[in-house]
């Protein structure tokens, strides 16, 4: 498989990839209509890429039989989206289990048209780094990766700097979400990349709670008298999920920051008020039990969604957390979106 050189310059410029939440109605039965809605409003907003059937889209998909119909529609939509776009969406279909499941998920993903392949390791707790780096190579075999570094609250493995260093030397490696809510960790994933001498990974972050630092941050690495800068160059997020017309202005402020058009104390309140933002939004207080059906209240405010509902009964706003969201949006208006017309 070959991906589109528009799609690819896209990817390694850097853009705002939000993490699709799945749109159900009060049954708990998936709403077409209200999906398409939803990424309609990711494109009205100008994102460059969406990513679809990730944790944000709720892992339990595969449990219930909506991974397919899934994939299958978003192919369809977003085919009839970039018809009307100057350059095509990044489609990022989340892939997990073990290799033959994996394999499953990322030839059914290419089949529908998207591009890469954001391999959770969940599965692979417990094995060795071997195995994880066999896994991915395999998968690799299918459809072009977007490496991922989940936290391990919400289920990721621990992922040292060898795995990344290695996993670079893997020419079907386009990208990386690192997400471990860690700087150690993040550290890892960066002078790995700097290490491998590759330019043409992009690098997205994933930490929620630290967006805009990681946009700005320039990572730099002597090696041999040679100095190699690293950075990120957009984001794949699910606080992107929502209020995403300033998520997309915030990232081209972070990009005229780089070009040397913008001061960091431009910053300085976007640095405190997203990041209280994803506090608020992904419930930090109760350990990210509320995360998802955090943003699905954020954008059931925005006219998105009829409401929060998951597919697991048991993942609901978590006591106090509506009124977090009260006060983040009180306190921070310049991160909201007005409501979408109905």
């Amino acid at each position: 498989m070959t991906v589109d050189a528009r799609v690819t310059r896209v990817l390694q410029r850097g853009c705002v990839i939000p993490a699709s939440p799945l749109a159900l109605d009060a049954d708990r039965r998936w709403n077409r209509e209200r999906q398409r809605k939803l990424w309609e409003y990711y494109d009205r907003s100008g994102v460059g890429g969406m990513a679809i059937a990730v944790h944000t889209t709720q892992f339990a998909i595969r449990d219930v039989g909506l991974f397919q119909p899934l994939l299958e529609f978003a192919g369809e939509v977003l085919d009839e989206i970039d018809r009307g776009r100057d350059e095509p969406l990044v489609r990022v279909a989340g892939v997990c289990g073990r290799t033959d499941q994996a394999i499953r998920e990322a030839e059914w993903a290419r089949k529908h048209g998207f591009h890469y392949g954001l391999v959770s390791l969940s599965a692979w707790k417990g094995a060795s780094l071997e195995e994880c780096l066999k896994h991915c190579r395999r998968v690799a075999e299918v459809i072009p990766l977007f490496g991922f570094y989940l936290q391990p609250a919400v289920g990721g493995v621990e992922l040292p700097y060898r795995f990344w260093r290695e996993l670079c030397e893997l020419e079907r490696l386009a990208a990386i979400k690192v997400a471990p809510f860690d700087r150690y960790r993040t550290l890892d994933v960066m002078r790995a990349v700097a290490d491998s001498g590759r330019t043409d990974v992009a690098l997205y972050t994933g930490n929620d709670d630290n967006i805009v630092v990681d946009l700005l941050q320039v990572y730099p690495f002597e090696r041999d008298g040679e100095v190699r800068r690293v950075r990120f160059v957009g984001g794949l997020l699910g606080q992107w999920a929502c209020w995403t017309r300033q998520a997309v202005e915030l990232l081209e402020q972070c990009h005229a920051y780089h070009r040397g058009e913008r001061d960091y104390s431009f910053f300085e309140p976007w640095i405190v008020g997203l990041t209280d933002a994803n506090a608020a939004i992904f419930d930090a207080a109760h350990g990210y039990a509320g995360c998802i059906p955090g943003v699905h209240e954020v954008l059931r405010r925005q006219g998105l969604l009829e409401g929060t509902w998951c597919l697991d009964l048991k993942e609901q706003l978590s006591p106090g957390q509506a009124e977090e969201i009260d006060r983040v949006m009180r306190d921070y208006p310049f991160l909201v979106d007005p409501p979408e017309e109905a």
